[in-house]
């Protein structure tokens, strides 16, 4: 006869076969728990799991699975024994539709139903207790479409969102964490199993983002937990690191080829692509971002100083580059790797084109798009370029006459006693410089042509001219019908704000602005581009629209202004920080995207030798020049035009932040208004858009002496005032 535990413990195992059904819905899980007066971490210890698991448990993102699920069905049938519902009076309110959000941060305000509406595929709707069909998908995990800066509809075969976070729990068990609080079961123990599965199963992938471009490929997210699963160093070695990549004798690499699968050239390193040969046209390439490899870098997608993504749960990363790539792109990298694939995703070189004669699609050039390498210009390479090789003796510095110099500001000056008699120094940053300054300018899009004989300047013509324009005297000018002080300002020519002593080479916005201020210009001789387009303006309007939708998600919105948007700003961090994270990679993403355009060697290989960069079609470092031009000289015309307005001068430049003498520490105590309380048209103007400024910090001008003298004056303090310290970052 058996023993009373015998019989207990054929109870139990009774109990938790069955018990995969008797869980009550989540908002009840948690009732039950806070009317007990227990918190998650109780909860967790008994059932031996995470705090963040039990959470999951309770919005419904995740189910327990045996053997605690039984036991914490237990927990919950004794709760409700003793917590009973209370009787409701009305019918209850309409759930809350399940969005991407961060688990440390409050639950959504619940919203009013919307009006029904056919739904865009037939789904059957599980109850809460009803087993669901057998499927990757984890037992009563809901699945969510991640917020949208549109309202496309989901293309069904990236149904699970672009991107998952795969990781492991301690007993082994692997799981997907998608958009939207999806989650998926991984039945893979091994790198090439997991690429198929994702190929075949996982539903993973991004939509085109032009019709003539292609379907970005899915990215999985490896944790550390991961790596140790599928056989994988948890950290490269100092070898792997300078080689970028785990050696090829490794086992994983071996599976890999044994599966028939194959590397790109790069090999298996942070962002390893693996991929089948191509089905026709269709692609199978699965990439992967190996985040303890440092995939993710501190410096553009974290917080450098305190970062986040190591410790962050997996739904919360998952989350994040989720909309990010709903927003952006799918990630291929750094940055500035994202943000030049952003730019041929969006101008995509080629496209299909009908053969009339045969009937037959042929591959076909686009008109808008860089399409082919073409010679390069000695004047605007670097100077590890290989066609500068025997050109000049070994550490020569080469001069404005011979390398073109379309660079950022980075001026300073001393203070004036009158500015002195100022308490403060107020720095104001521009919003996404680089961005706005791309924003309708006219780029070429074919090779240079050469002009010699001293050639007339063409203002449409894109390029690079050698032109003296040392006689432009600024000292005395007039704007809006005032005389500007010049002298107090740097000269819009140069990088430091010094006045050009000779001929030198400048990209077209430079030499525009030269004669947009009434001065004659006698170029010696340029190269110019005649394909000419506005390439950049779909790459800026997609990065602008993310960054103004991921700033509204923090409370900044257009229709701030004034001491409203300065609020806003100083607490956007603190409402949602993953929104945060994704702000700086945003502003990253503009600013290495249009660096990369010039992209220089990194020691890949020696001096004048070729590096990969060069065999890009995007290896434009005309265009970089002139992006850069265009943001240097409308800084300079908006400080003419606050000169003019208010008899208001700078005294540092770094980039895009401007510090100016103030009376009181905000930028409200500075920038010109109009009788009717706006600001001055043409200057400076607090706001969240591209272009506009934002207040990055505040400093005493008895601060600024002392500097001065404890440095001896070389050194820009425009870098040093920030009250928040991450102010600027990725601009």
């Amino acid at each position: 006869m058996s023993t009373e535990n015998e019989l207990f413990s054929a109870v139990d195992a009774l109990l938790e076969q069955v018990a995969q059904d008797d869980l009550p819905v989540p908002a009840e899980r948690k009732r039950l728990r806070e009317a007990a007066g227990l918190s998650q971490a109780q909860i967790a210890k008994v059932l031996d799991a995470r705090r963040e698991a039990v959470g999951n448990w309770e919005t419904g993102r995740t189910e327990p699975r045996p053997p605690k699920r039984a036991a914490y069905a237990r927990l919950l049938e004794g709760l409700a024994a003793r917590f009973p519902a209370p009787a409701a009076d009305a019918p209850a309110a309409a759930p809350a539709p399940v969005v991407p959000q961060a688990f440390t941060g409050p639950a959504p305000e619940p919203t009013p139903a919307p009006a029904a509406a056919p739904p865009s595929r037939p789904k059957a709707e599980a109850s809460s207790t009803a087993r669901p069909a057998p499927s990757s998908r984890r037992p009563g995990a809901k699945k969510a479409v991640a917020k949208k800066t549109t309202a496309a509809a989901v293309d069904p075969r990236f149904e699970n969102g672009p991107l998952a976070v795969i990781d492991a729990d301690q007993d082994g068990q692997v799981s997907a964490y998608c958009v939207g609080g999806l989650v998926l079961d991984v039945p893979t123990k091994t790198i090439p199993a997991l690429v198929d599965w994702t190929l075949t199963e996982a539903l993973l992938g991004q939509a085109r983002l032009h019709r003539n471009g292609r379907d970005a490929d899915p990215i999985l997210v490896l944790t550390a937990s991961a790596l140790e699963c599928y056989g994988l160093p948890a950290a490269l070695s100092e070898e792997e690191r300078r080689h970028g990549r785990i050696a090829d004798s490794h086992k994983v690499v071996k599976q890999i080829k044994r599966a028939g699968l194959q590397l790109t050239q790069r090999g298996f390193g942070p962002w390893a692509r693996v991929y089948r040969e191509p089905e026709g046209s269709k692609r199978r390439c699965v990439q992967l971002c190996i985040l303890p490899w440092n995939a993710l870098d501190a410096r553009e997608w974290d917080k450098k100083d305190d970062p986040q993504l190591p410790t962050m749960h997996p739904a919360d990363l998952a989350r994040y580059l989720g909309l990010y790539a709903a927003r952006v792109m799918t990630p291929r990298g750094t940055t500035a790797t994202t943000g030049l694939e952003l730019m041929v995703a969006l101008r995509p070189p080629t496209r299909a084109e009908k053969d009339e004669a045969t009937g037959e699609f042929k591959r076909a050039f686009n008109d808008d798009a860089l399409t082919a390498l073409y010679p390069v210009v000695e004047c605007e390479v670097p100077d590890e370029h290989p066609v500068l090789k025997d050109r000049f003796a070994r550490h020569h510095m080469r001069t404005p006459a011979q390398m073109l110099m379309e660079e950022p500001y980075d001026w300073c000056r001393p203070l004036t006693d009158e500015e002195c008699a100022n308490q403060y120094l107020v720095t104001v940053d521009i919003n996404m410089s680089f961005a706005a300054a791309a924003n309708g300018l006219t780029v070429g899009l074919n090779g240079p042509t050469h002009l010699t004989g001293n050639p007339q300047f063409d203002a449409s013509l894109p390029g690079s001219w050698l032109v003296d324009l040392s006689h432009v005297d600024l000292s005395r000018v007039r704007i809006n019908g005032r005389t500007v002080d010049g002298d107090r300002l740097p000269s819009p020519f140069t990088p430091k704000g010094e006045r050009p002593k000779g001929p030198a080479w400048y990209a077209t916005p430079t030499v525009g602005y030269a004669m947009e201020l009434g001065f004659d210009v006698a170029p010696i001789e340029a190269y110019v581009r005649t394909q000419t387009g506005r390439y950049l303006d779909a790459w800026y309007k997609r990065l602008r629209d993310a960054y103004v939708a991921t700033m509204a998600d923090m409370g900044v919105t257009t229709g701030l202004g004034g001491q409203e948007f300065l609020d806003a700003m100083a607490r956007r961090k603190q409402v949602d920080p993953t929104m945060a994270l994704l702000e700086t990679a945003i502003k990253a993403t503009a600013k290495g995207g249009i660096g990369k355009l010039r992209q220089r060697s990194r020691g890949q290989v020696p001096y004048y030798e070729p590096y990969p960069a060069l065999e890009r079609e995007t290896w434009r470092p005309d265009i970089r020049a002139a992006v850069l031009a265009s943001q240097r000289i409308g800084l300079h015309r908006k400080l003419m035009k606050t000169a003019a307005a208010a008899d208001l001068y700078p005294v540092a430049i770094g980039t895009d932040a401007i510090v100016y003498p103030s009376p009181g520490p905000s930028p409200l105590d500075i920038l010109p208004l109009t009788d009717e309380g706006k600001p001055v048209p043409g200057t400076f103007r607090l706001g969240v858009s591209p272009g506009m400024v934002k207040h990055q910090g505040t400093q005493t001008v008895l601060w600024a002496e002392s500097q001065f003298e404890e440095r001896g004056g070389v050194f820009n303090i425009a870098n040093l005032i920030k009250t928040d310290q991450s102010a600027g970052e990725g601009e």
